[in-house]
C-alpha cells in the first residue's frame, strides 16, 4: 500500500472530527434547551422582601369605581396577599392572559396589582378597556427600573407576594388555565394560609 493510499483515511478522519464534535455539541445545546420549563427559573428573591416599589399610576387609568387608579407602593403589601403582574399592551401573551386575571380578580382574598412595563399610557388604557381591569393598583414603569429590582426577564411574570410582604412564588411566562389552576391557585391558597 502506498503512503497517499495510507493517508487518505487520516485526512477523512482529521477532516470529520471537527464537523463530529459540532454535531455532538449541538445536540448537547439542542437537549439541555428543550429540556427545562422557562416558568420554572428560580428567583433569588423568593423568600425576600419584595423590593421597594414606589411608581406613579398609569396616567388617565381609572379603577372599576370610576375614580383615578392609585400607583403601586409596596408599603400595600404588608397584611395582604398580592398577586403582581408585569405586563405590557404590546405584549402578545399578556393578551392571551388577560381573562385569566379578570376571573382571578374576583378572590376578593387577594389584591391584583401590575407594573405596566415600558408601555405608553394610551396604549395601557386601551388593553384594559378591551379586556377589563383586574387590578386594584397599577404603577407605569418607563423605564423598566423597577421590573429589574423585581428581577424580570421578560413579560408577562407574576409574582404572589404574602402577608408579610415576602415574594412566595415567581411565575415567568403568561398565566394559563393550566398553570392556574396546577400552579397559581395552589401557591395562592399557601400564602393564605400563612399567617
Amino acid at each position: 500500500m502506498s503512503d497517499v493510499a495510507r493517508a487518505k483515511p487520516a485526512r477523512r478522519l482529521f477532516v470529520l472530527l471537527p464537523l463530529a464534535i459540532f454535531l455532538a455539541l449541538a445536540a448537547l445545546f439542542f437537549f439541555r434547551l428543550g429540556s427545562g420549563d422557562p416558568s420554572r427559573i428560580p428567583s433569588a428573591l423568593i423568600g425576600r422582601p419584595a423590593p421597594d416599589t414606589n411608581l406613579a399610576a398609569v396616567p388617565g387609568l381609572n379603577a372599576r369605581d370610576g375614580k383615578p387608579m392609585p400607583g403601586l407602593s409596596t408599603a400595600d403589601f404588608k397584611g395582604n396577599v398580592t398577586l403582581v403582574n408585569v405586563w405590557a399592551s404590546w405584549c402578545v401573551p399578556c393578551h392571551d392572559e388577560a381573562p385569566l386575571l379578570e376571573a382571578l380578580s374576583a378572590d376578593k382574598r387577594i389584591r391584583i396589582v401590575g407594573i405596566n412595563y415600558k408601555d405608553q399610557p394610551d396604549n395601557a388604557r386601551r388593553f384594559l378597556g378591551r379586556y377589563g381591569n383586574p387590578f386594584v393598583a397599577a404603577g407605569a414603569d418607563g423605564n423598566g427600573r423597577a421590573s429589574m429590582e423585581w428581577g424580570v426577564y421578560g413579560v408577562p411574570e407574576t409574582f404572589i407576594v404574602g402577608r408579610d410582604g415576602a415574594i412566595a412564588y415567581k411565575l415567568v411566562g403568561p398565566i394559563t388555565e393550566g398553570n392556574l389552576a396546577r400552579v397559581i391557585r395552589p401557591e395562592i391558597e399557601k400564602a393564605l394560609g400563612k399567617n
